[in-house]
């Protein structure tokens, strides 16, 4: 079975690791209380979803 000859050095594995960063996610604006949400979600603060009420709880 291959092995590695020489141990990864400190600065190789970091490079190696340069992309497991996460991503913030994508937010668009309600059309109707103009607050930030996810696409294609319901909106939290006003309850809304693609023009009518789908949390009645939110719009209180």
């Amino acid at each position: 079975m291959p092995l590695p000859k020489r141990r990864k050095s400190v600065s190789k594995r970091n490079m190696r690791r340069s992309h497991w960063h996460l991503t913030p996610p994508s937010l668009s604006t309600c059309p109707k209380c103009n607050e930030p949400r996810l696409p294609h979600h319901a909106c939290p603060s006003c309850g809304f979803y693609k023009g009518r009420l789908v949390i009645p709880e939110a719009a209180e």
